[in-house]
C-alpha cells in the first residue's frame, strides 16, 4: 500500500527533490531551462516561485520516502509570478523569450478566477514511475477539494499525463502552443459530491 501524506514544513527540500528528478524530462520545463546547466541552476526557483507555497500552507504531498510529489495552492493562494520571471530573464535562451511571453499570456486566461484549488506541480521520480504514485497523490490530495466544494486546476506539460488526469475527472479546457513551444493543457476538475 502506497503511503501518502501532507508534507511536513521541513519536508521542502525532500519535496523539490522529487519534482526535481521528475520534471528532468517535461518538454516545456526542459524548452525553459534547455540545457542541464539551465535546469540545475533554475529549477528549485522556478518550482518554488510556481507552487512552493505549498509547503508552508500545509498543501505539499509526498509519497512514500519520496517517490512521488506534489505542489497544490489552496484558494486564494497564487503562485510568485516574479519569482517565475526571473528564472525566465536569467536561464531562458532569448530567442526564446517571445514565444514564451505568449505561453505566459495565454494561460494567464484559462486560469480560473473563481475559488479552486491550483495543482502547480506533481510528479513521480523517474525510476519509480508506473508504479501507482501518481494515482495515489492524486486521489488522496482531490479529495479536500471534493470536500471544500471548490474546483481544482491545473496545466498538464506533458500529454503522456493528460489521461491520468482525465481518469481523476480533469477535462481539457483548451490547448497552449505557441511557436515552436512544446504545448501545454490546461484542465478543470469540478468538485465531486
Amino acid at each position: 500500500m502506497i503511503d501518502v501524506r501532507t508534507a511536513e514544513a521541513s519536508e521542502g527540500d525532500a519535496v523539490l527533490n522529487t519534482l526535481m528528478l521528475a520534471f528532468s524530462t517535461d518538454p516545456c520545463l526542459r524548452y525553459l531551462l534547455a540545457s542541464p546547466d539551465a535546469f540545475f541552476k533554475g529549477f528549485r526557483a522556478f518550482a518554488t516561485g510556481m507552487g512552493g507555497a505549498a509547503v508552508a500552507q500545509g498543501t505539499a504531498w509526498l509519497a512514500d520516502d519520496g517517490a512521488a510529489a506534489a505542489l497544490w495552492l489552496p484558494p486564494g493562494v497564487s503562485s510568485d509570478r516574479d519569482a517565475m520571471l526571473a528564472v525566465i530573464g536569467e536561464l531562458a535562451r532569448e530567442e526564446k523569450l517571445p514565444v514564451l511571453g505568449e505561453v505566459g499570456e495565454t494561460m494567464a486566461a484559462y486560469h480560473p478566477d473563481a475559488p479552486h484549488w491550483y495543482l502547480a506541480m506533481i510528479g513521480v521520480d523517474p525510476a519509480r514511475q508506473g508504479r501507482g504514485y501518481g494515482s495515489a497523490i492524486l486521489k488522496q490530495s482531490l479529495r479536500r477539494c471534493d470536500e471544500d466544494g471548490v474546483m481544482a486546476y491545473l496545466e498538464s506539460s506533458n500529454p503522456k499525463n493528460v489521461p491520468l488526469y482525465e481518469r481523476y475527472g480533469f477535462e481539457v479546457m483548451g490547448f497552449v502552443q505557441p511557436g515552436d513551444f512544446p504545448g501545454i493543457y490546461p484542465m478543470v476538475r469540478q468538485p465531486r459530491g
